[in-house]
C-alpha cells in the first residue's frame, strides 16, 4: 500500500510502483489538490489495467487535525517561556480550531511537530491559551498540534471532510479512511453519509486517537477495515506502548475478520536512501508476523526519492516472510473456527478440506468479496482466488490478506461460475491440468451472502 504525491502521481512511475507491488493506492487528501489527485487516481488506474492487477484506491480524509498557520519564520522558544496559542492576532501562534482551545484545562499538554515542542496549559481564554513551554524547540508554520490529555466536543468527520468525501465519491473510489476517530459512532456516521449519497465504498477507521484504544473493539466492529496509525498514536500515548497496542489492534481486527493495515514511517529512511535500515526492515517483518494485512508506505512514496524501491523493498520483505510463515507452519486461527453462521462455517470448512486434500488453491466465487474475506481470516496455506462480477469487489478485495481477486462475468449457472472461475485460476497461473482446487460458492449465484456449498474440484 503506497501514499501518491509529487514523486510518484505521474504516468511513467505508477507504472512501476504497480509493477513492483503495490496494490493498493491512498490518497491523502491533508495535502495536494482536487486536480492533482484526480491526475493520480486516473493514472493509477491507468497503471493497474496496462498490467492486469487489482488496484484499490483508498482517499485518506483529514479530519480534524489541529495545525498551527503560517508564521513569519520559524520560533525559537526556551523551557519555561510562556506563549499564547489562539487565533493569529500579534503575538499569538495561529492554530486552525482557534474554537476547540476554551475546552482544555490547566495542566493539559499541547504537543506540536510530533511532540518535538510540549508545553502545558496555564490557563485558557475565550479564544486563546497561555501556554509554558517545557522544552527548547523550534516551531515552525503548519505543524501538527496533538493534545493526548483532552477530550474534545467534535467528532472525526468534519464540515471539510464532507466536502472531500463528495469529490471522493464522484472519484469511484474503494475505500474511505476516517482519520482521529474516537468512538464506534464516527465510524457509522460516515457509513451513513456514504449510503445516503448512493455509495458503496468500504471505511478505513484509523486508530490514532487515545480515546479510541478505550472501545478500539467496538470501533473494529462498526469499521469494514482499520488502520493502526502509528504517526499520532506514538505522540498521543507513550512510544513504547504502541508496539503492545499495534499487537492487541492487529489481533482483534484478526478475531472480527476485518483487514488492518499497519502504517507510518515503516522504510522511513527511504525518503533519502535507496536501502532501508535493519530496523525499518524488522518492523516490517514484525507486523507481517503478526498478521497484519497489510503494510503502508507514506512520505516513502509521497516525497521521497526512492519511491519505486520503496515498494519493491516491503514486497520483498513481506515474500520472504510469508515463505517463513508457511515453511514453519502457520498456527492454527482459533478463532475463525469458533465463529457461527454459515459464511464463517463454510469459509472455515473450505481451508480444513484445502489442506487435507493438498488443493492448489481456494477459490471463492463471491458476489459482495465477504466470502473471500472470511476464508482469509483463517490464514489458509493456499492462495484465495477471489472471483466476482463485481468490479468495486474486485478492487476492495485487493486489501484483504492472501486474496487475489479477478473479474468474473455478471451472468451464468452455477456450472458456468465454476468452470470460468477454474478457467481464470488456470490462466493465471495458479492451478494447472490436474491440479485439485476448493470452491466456495452459491447454487443462487452472484447474489449477496448466498455462500453455502463447498467443492473439491480436479482442474481439466
Amino acid at each position: 500500500m503506497a501514499t501518491l504525491g509529487p514523486v510518484s502521481r505521474h504516468e511513467g512511475v505508477l507504472d512501476r510502483l504497480v509493477a513492483a507491488g503495490m496494490d493498493v493506492a491512498r490518497i491523502n487528501l491533508s495535502h495536494g489538490t482536487p486536480a492533482e489527485h484526480e491526475e493520480a487516481i486516473a493514472a493509477a488506474r491507468g497503471a493497474a489495467a496496462a498490467h492486469a492487477s487489482p488496484l484499490a484506491v483508498l482517499i485518506d480524509l483529514p479530519g480534524p487535525k489541529l495545525r498551527l498557520g503560517d508564521l513569519a519564520q520559524p520560533l525559537s522558544v526556551k523551557a519555561g517561556q510562556h506563549i499564547a496559542l489562539g487565533a493569529g492576532s500579534t503575538g499569538m501562534l495561529p492554530v486552525n480550531f482557534p474554537d476547540l482551545l476554551p475546552h482544555l484545562r490547566a495542566g493539559e499538554r499541547v504537543l506540536v511537530d510530533d511532540g518535538a515542542v510540549a508545553l502545558r496549559v496555564r490557563h485558557a481564554l475565550p479564544s486563546s491559551l497561555s501556554l509554558e513551554v517545557l522544552n527548547d524547540g523550534i516551531i515552525d508554520s503548519r505543524k501538527g498540534v496533538n493534545l493526548p490529555d483532552s477530550r474534545l466536543p467534535i467528532g472525526a468527520l468534519t464540515a471539510a471532510d464532507r466536502e472531500l468525501l463528495d469529490w471522493g465519491l464522484r472519484q469511484d473510489v474503494d475505500y474511505v479512511a476516517l482519520s482521529f476517530v474516537g468512538c464506534a459512532d464516527d465510524v457509522r456516521e460516515l457509513k451513513e453519509a456514504i449510503a445516503a449519497a448512493g455509495g458503496d465504498q468500504l471505511v478505513v477507521a484509523k486508530i490514532e486517537r487515545k480515546e479510541a484504544l478505550v472501545e478500539y473493539e467496538a470501533i473494529i466492529a462498526a469499521a469494514d477495515a482499520v488502520m493502526v496509525a502509528r504517526g499520532d498514536l506514538g505522540v498521543e500515548i507513550d512510544p513504547a506502548l504502541v508496539p503492545v497496542w499495534q499487537k492487541r489492534i492487529i489481533h482483534a481486527a484478526n478475531v472480527a475478520g476485518k483487514p488492518v493495515i499497519t502504517a507510518t514511517q515503516m522504510l522511513q529512511s527511504m525518503i533519502g536512501s535507496p536501502r532501508p535500515t535493519r530496523a525499518e526492515a524488522s518492523d516490517v517483518a514484525n507486523a507481517i508476523y503478526d498478521a497484519t494485512s497489510a503494510v503502508m508506505l507514506s512520505g516513502e512514496t509521497a516525497v521521497g526519492g526512492y519511491p519505486v524501491e520503496a515498494v519493491r523493498t516491503m514486497a520483498e520483505i513481506a515474500c520472504v516472510v510469508e515463505e517463513d510463515i508457511e515453511s514453519q507452519g502457520r498456527a492454527p486461527q482459533t478463532w475463525a473456527a469458533g465463529r457461527t453462521g454459515v459464511s464463517n462455517a463454510i469459509s472455515h470448512g473450505a481451508c480444513e478440506v484445502a489442506h487435507r486434500v493438498g488443493a492448489s488453491a481456494i477459490i471463492s466465487a463471491t458476489y459482495s468479496g465477504a466470502t473471500a474475506r472470511a476464508v482469509a481470516r483463517n490464514f489458509p496455506g493456499q492462495p484465495i482466488i477471489a472471483v466476482s462480477p463485481n468490479q468495486r469487489v474486485v478492487n476492495q478485495l485487493a486489501l484483504s490478506w492472501g486474496v487475489h481477486p479477478l473479474l468474473g462475468t455478471r451472468n451464468g449457472t452455477f456450472e458456468e461460475i465454476v468452470a470460468e472461475a477454474c478457467f481464470l485460476v488456470e490462466e493465471g497461473g495458479h492451478g494447472a491440468p490436474g491440479d485439485v482446487v476448493v470452491i466456495t460458492a452459491g447454487l443462487q449465484t452472484n447474489q449477496a451472502g448466498k455462500t453455502n456449498l463447498i467443492k473439491a474440484h480436479v482442474l481439466a
